[in-house]
């Protein structure tokens, strides 16, 4: 048995969207937070920066900590591998290339190409994110998270209260 560790960015915009990443692999469909797996001689914040530069092209700012699992989690691709999750609120220093990511809450479809692995990225409004959309248990964990805490800001801001 050995640890995984993953490290994942919660991204939400000023109109209100969570990032999240549409991916295939190994002829499998997931959504999931953007982010990954974390390197020999890395820190987590600087895996998180790494991962976003080479999967969108965005230089981020990692903010505050959100959630590091904690419970047992089984790898879904290393059986025998123990998943340590570690997510952070983070922002995006530049603007965001919208040429690479889609707004909407629909999953993409993907033409399935064997044994090539494929990713995309969507913007999903929070008002319609859920976290049932999420393919993974600790990103699940985190999604609900989320929501309490959007659904918290929302009533405490609302006009009707």
């Amino acid at each position: 048995m050995s640890f995984n560790v993953r490290v994942y960015g919660i991204l939400i915009d000023a109109s209100d969207r969570i990032l999240v990443s549409d991916e295939m692999i190994q002829g499998n469909s997931f959504t999931k937070f953007p982010g990954g797996g974390m390197e020999y001689g890395e820190g987590t914040r600087e895996c998180l920066r790494r991962e976003f530069r080479e999967e969108l092209e965005l230089d981020i700012e990692v903010k505050d900590h959100i959630y590091t699992t904690d419970f047992f989690q089984e790898s879904a691709f290393k059986p025998h591998d123990q998943l340590i999750s570690i997510y952070y609120s983070i922002v995006a220093k530049g603007i965001i290339d919208l040429t690479r990511i889609h707004i909407d809450d629909e999953k993409e479809a993907f033409d399935i190409k064997p044994h090539a692995d494929q990713e995309s990225f969507r913007l999903v409004p929070l008002s319609r994110f859920n976290p049932a959309m999420l393919s993974f248990p600790i990103d699940k964990v985190v999604g609900q998270l989320i929501c309490k805490n959007y659904n918290d800001r929302v009533t405490l801001f609302s006009p009707h209260k």
